[in-house]
């Protein structure tokens, strides 16, 4: 299958990169480019990309809006800008993934085909902030017993846990694999099982439930910022 793409971006120069680079692979198409917010919008609808590589900065409506009003395809934000509250906002929005514009091009390529697979994807450095700001807050403890006296993660096997564990440490499915010896297949399904049991929209969460769960230390070697 071919990925179908929207670019969302202001700048004309960062378009032109993205389309040379996306050109010359056969599995991405981009279908259509937008320089504002507002315009993103409205070619989803009429075009229904599988993916929109949204920036967040943009004038008439910015990136976190239009994520907020797109409800058909998924968005990838990828920005000059990783302020926590650009991340914390395009979280809330409902973007799929995290990018900022000075990773290699191949890993963001590889973002899209993860995104447009149905995963949720954030650059390891933005993971790691997410995290600590979160492992900070002391609402993390755990809540009390719930009045049937169980919790959703009753259900999670052991095997489950081992592979929450993993993507609590950021691990890719194909890093999952290999970590406990099964086929990547077999990875994806215990992680669509796992957003299925603990009720989670995505594979962020499933890292904050890996914290709340106690699977995961916090980090204790301060902010990498």
């Amino acid at each position: 299958m071919t990925i179908r793409i929207v670019l969302a971006d202001d700048q004309p120069l960062i378009r032109a990169g993205l389309r040379v680079l996306v050109a010359d692979t056969p599995d991405l198409e981009i279908v259509g480019e937008a320089g504002t917010g507002a315009e993103a919008v409205r070619l989803v609808e009429d075009v229904r990309p599988d993916v929109v590589v949204m920036d967040i900065r943009m004038p008439d409506m910015d990136g976190i809006e239009a994520t907020r009003r797109i409800t058909t395809a998924r968005v990838l934000m990828l920005t000059t800008f990783d302020d926590d509250d650009y991340v914390y906002g395009s979280l809330r929005a409902g973007a799929s993934g995290f990018l900022v514009k000075d990773m290699a091009l191949e890993e963001i390529l590889s973002a899209i085909r993860v995104v447009a697979g149905g995963d949720a994807l954030i650059a390891p450095s933005v993971t790691r902030r997410l995290i600590e700001e979160f492992a900070a807050r002391p609402e993390r403890r755990p809540g009390p017993e719930p009045a049937s006296g169980r919790r959703p993660s009753d259900g999670v096997t052991d095997r489950e846990r081992e592979v929450l564990t993993l993507v609590g440490r950021g691990m890719s499915n194909h890093e999952i694999a290999g970590e406990l010896f099964i086929s990547v297949a077999t990875a994806k399904a215990h992680v669509a099982r796992l957003l299925a049991k603990l009720d989670a929209r995505d594979r962020v969460q499933l890292v904050i439930m890996a914290y709340e769960m106690g699977l995961v230390a916090p980090p204790t070697g301060g902010s990498t910022t």
